[in-house]
């Protein structure tokens, strides 16, 4: 056996004693975010119980929280603007919402695309064209369609609940890369989402007060909506 092989079979061994040694021995901080996050509370939904339907003054609310903060990134593919007649508004209003969206349509006589208002039959608006947009907006990550976001998670309505609660400050010696945030309920503690609500960061139309948990609860009742629009 030549030296050199012999040399080299000692530098792979000490190597690999190093690896294991650091796969064993974490430092506190990479512990934490090395842990589970914890099960979200339950949280009393209206929605939860079969006796009761959607709280709609609510779901309501949660469409404008959805509309000014959510649609920035997230699509809801799923959905379109006649889901909401009847259900959530009456057919003129829902009318109005939908004519305030430009939606790119065609082409005309003339070959070409064209611009016009939203009517009831269109699809929610899309923030990005494609997923590659999507993904070079937001650093790499790709935001999830909420159309049935909340059926897919276990727990979903209070996984999101305690999500857009639950940013915090890292704990003491947990440093972490830019563009991520330290939040409770994410796997790992670090998630690319910025916090996306403060108080009073939109009005409601009717005056309820908009604080982060307020918005929150109303997002997760709008979201449980859209999954099951026939619901009620």
């Amino acid at each position: 056996m030549s030296v050199s092989m012999t040399v080299s079979r000692a530098r792979a061994a000490l190597l690999g004693g190093s690896v294991a040694a650091a796969a064993v021995w974490m430092s506190p901080a990479a512990q934490c975010l090395e842990k589970d996050p914890p099960h979200p509370p339950s949280h009393p939904f209206w929605f939860k119980s079969i006796f009761h339907g959607n709280d709609i003054p609510s779901t309501r609310r949660g469409y404008e929280v959805y509309r000014q903060v959510c649609a920035a990134c997230h699509s809801m593919k799923q959905l379109h603007f006649r889901h909401m007649v009847a259900q959530v508004y009456p057919e003129r209003r829902m009318k109005q919402i939908a004519s305030s969206f430009d939606v790119t349509d065609g082409p005309g006589d003339d070959g070409e695309m064209f611009t016009r208002p939203g009517i009831l039959t269109d699809g929610f608006p899309h923030p990005y064209p494609n997923e590659e947009a999507a993904r070079y907006a937001n650093g790499g990550a790709l935001p999830p369609d909420l159309s049935v976001y909340v059926c897919a998670k276990h727990d979903g309505c209070d996984y999101v609940f305690s999500l857009l609660t639950g940013y915090r400050d890292p704990p003491v010696g947990v440093e972490l890369r830019a563009g991520l945030y330290y939040n409770t309920y994410y796997t790992g503690g670090a998630i690319a989402m910025p916090p996306p609500l403060s108080d009073n960061q939109i009005e409601y139309e009717d005056g309820t007060p908009a604080t982060v948990s307020q918005m929150a609860k109303d997002v997760v009742q709008f979201m449980a909506w859209a999954a099951e629009p026939g619901h009620d």
